[in-house]
């Protein structure tokens, strides 16, 4: 979850970088630096915080060379100090890099044993270790990062450079996008198109297992064992639809890969990551008006949050849709961490079932939009019966957002999509927090407890850049997919609501038979179902549930099914058990969902695009379900 600059060209190397860092700071981020050539060594200069904070330092700083890197990082191995910050530097190499090295301890290790010196905290350092002992061993930069890319497992984007090589940069990814543009005088690397637009419309999009070679103005691309291939340059011509796109097909698929920063954007005012606490800001229960917010002195409205919560006997989450899961998956959060009983309501069936909202109750709303009628006409309701209502929504100054008592936004910027992707995930990311404030204002979250916790979810955005290395994966197998008959998706505890978020996408999104159940209750009818035509997706996480999950995987595959099951790291037993297995990154079971998302969202949408549907518009449906 972080964002990268290189420059090769004529300008001074740092007011390309910083101005192309300004562009990505919507990706949230909690340290920055440069390493620039000055007199044929790179100068590394890195700051804690803002990027005003690294331009304060850069101020009386000179450079004289043409080539640099910069990077801005989210933290996920070791605590957000300058140390940790990016580039990191070993010998004559300096390396930018987004993503997680899953096999870094191992490396590590080994490169300890051999006589390094780590002087970070985090799995990128050993990157710059490895090019900088292939480069000691005889070969040059090129040929160092070929040698040293099969040593690592998860998810990367990086560039590489070394003061024996000033015309240089390497590129290399496998999950986290990189992409590049060049004209006749320079060459801009970028984790995001808004970066290079200013200099270039002509750029290149890197796929995994590719490697880019920056030679001055030259740029080559190669697989990642060296062999040479062609790519073809996208010509951006700056009609506002296709530079909103940045050179994605469509706008869901843009809005899946903008999940983890949205998620960021979600948590980052509710998070103070020097202490590692949850602390909900500005939500200003009890204010008139929406504007006012802005103006509300922090510790006293945190105080009055913590009040309300400590008061609360009874929760409510209502919504429709994608928005009602993810209250399901707030159910789970809030009752396991506060011990305060929840109520998950379809918004269009509360009211006409004429609910009882006992006195101290507090009902949440969730509406991406804001002007969802029938969770507008649930708000309302709750009102009239006297509780407090907290609503969270994309919209500012939106109708649900008007009315309610307490505002929560889900940050995640314009959704274009009918399918809602990163308005869901934002919304679990912000789950968490309330969960946590209610925990803490009940006195059922002690303190070390709530630091694992919030290091779980700060890790997030990270954690989703890995899993996003799997569209590649539903790309190729979608031309098999699209042919089954249809997609039953299981999964336990805080797991099956994204069963049947997976399910409502595939039929939004491809019109086809989809079904979500608990797993649990597969023997009361659904393995009727069953047989070689049917993919089973089970999310079989490493959770409580995990064992009673595989049970219900192997009642599954003895009837024939197609398993592609979603669990925790390298687990041999579910890839016996599946025709498929995603390994997800090891994390806590509050976060399991938000990373579960991704695979089912890129399932949907590549069988969908493998038929020709109309994925940004998917018929019969709209953006803002503004009627009953």
């Amino acid at each position: 979850m972080c964002g990268i600059v290189g420059y090769c060209g004529p300008e001074n190397p740092v007011d390309v970088i910083v101005q192309g860092l300004k562009t990505l700071e919507y990706r949230g981020y909690d340290s920055a630096g440069v390493a620039v050539l000055n007199q044929g060594k790179f100068k590394r200069i890195r700051a804690e915080g803002k990027l005003s904070h690294l331009e304060q330092k850069l101020a009386n700083e000179t450079f004289d060379g043409h080539l640099g890197v910069g990077h801005t990082r989210w933290a996920t191995h070791g605590p957000p100090v300058e140390k940790n910050a990016h580039p990191h530097a070993v010998g004559s190499t300096s390396i930018v890099h987004n993503g997680i090295i899953e096999n870094y301890a191992t490396l590590k290790a080994e490169l300890i044993d051999e006589g390094a010196v780590f002087t970070s905290d985090t799995d990128s350092e050993l990157i710059a270790h490895l090019v900088d002992k292939a480069i000691a061993g005889g070969k040059d930069l090129f040929h160092a990062v070929i040698e040293i890319i099969p040593k690592l497992e998860g998810a990367y984007s990086v560039l590489a450079v070394n003061e024996a090589y000033p015309e240089e940069i390497m590129a290399f990814k496998s999950g986290p996008p990189l992409v590049v543009g060049r004209n006749d005088k320079e060459v801009v690397v970028a984790s995001d198109l808004a970066a290079i637009m200013p200099y270039t419309n002509k750029v290149f999009f890197l796929q995994d297992e590719e490697v880019l070679h920056v030679i001055g103005t030259k740029i080559e691309f190669f697989d990642q064992k060296g062999q040479k291939i062609s790519k073809k340059e996208t010509v951006i011509d700056w009609s506002p639809e296709l530079i909103e796109k940045q050179g994605y097909d469509h706008f869901m698929l843009k809005e899946i890969y903008e999940q983890p920063r949205s998620v960021a954007m979600a948590m980052n005012p509710h998070i103070d990551l020097e202490s590692k606490t949850v602390r909900l800001n500005k939500v200003g229960f009890g204010v008139g008006h929406v504007e006012e917010l802005e103006r509300l002195d922090s510790a006293a409205d945190w105080q009055n949050t913590l009040n309300i919560f400590k008061s609360v006997k009874r929760v409510f989450m209502v919504a429709c849709g994608t928005s009602y899961y993810a209250g399901m998956v707030g159910e789970y959060l809030i009752e396991q961490l506060s011990r305060t009983p929840v109520e998950c309501d379809i918004a269009s069936e509360f009211r006409y079932r004429h609910p009882v909202i006992p006195e101290n109750s507090l009902v949440i709303v969730i509406s991406q939009s804001g002007e969802t009628a029938d969770t507008l006409a649930a708000l309302r309701l709750a009102r009239e019966a006297g509780a407090q209502v907290l609503s969270i929504c994309n919209v500012k100054n939106s109708s649900m957002d008007r009315e309610a008592d307490g505002h929560l936004y889900m940050n995640a910027g314009v959704e274009v999509g009918v399918a809602s992707t990163k308005a869901l995930s934002s919304t679990m990311a912000l789950l968490n927090c309330v969960a946590m404030a209610m925990a803490k204002a009940k006195g059922q979250l002690p303190e070390d407890q709530e630091a694992e916790l919030v290091e779980s979810l700060l890790a997030t955005p990270s954690h989703m850049e890995s899993v996003l290395a799997y569209d590649s994966f539903f790309a190729e197998a979608a031309s098999t997919l699209k042919d089954f008959r249809g997609f039953l998706y299981m999964g336990r505890g805080v797991n099956y609501p994204v069963a049947l978020e997976g399910a409502l996408k595939m039929k939004e999104l491809a019109y086809m038979h989809a079904e979500g159940y608990a797993a649990g209750e597969m023997k009361h009818g659904p393995l009727a179902l069953i047989d070689e035509s049917m993919a089973i997706i089970m999310l079989a996480p490493s959770d409580e549930l995990y064992d009673k999950t595989v049970s219900n995987l192997e009642e599954a595959k003895a009837r024939g099914g197609k398993i592609i099951s979603i669990g925790s790291g390298k687990n041999e037993k579910l890839a016996a058990l599946s025709d498929h297995y995603l390994a997800l990154p090891e994390v806590s079971w509050t976060i399991n969902p938000i990373l579960e998302l991704i695979p089912v969202q890129l399932m949907s949408y590549h069988v969908a695009h493998s038929l020709g549907k109309d994925i940004d518009q998917p018929r019969n449906l709209a953006k803002s379900v503004t009627v009953e």
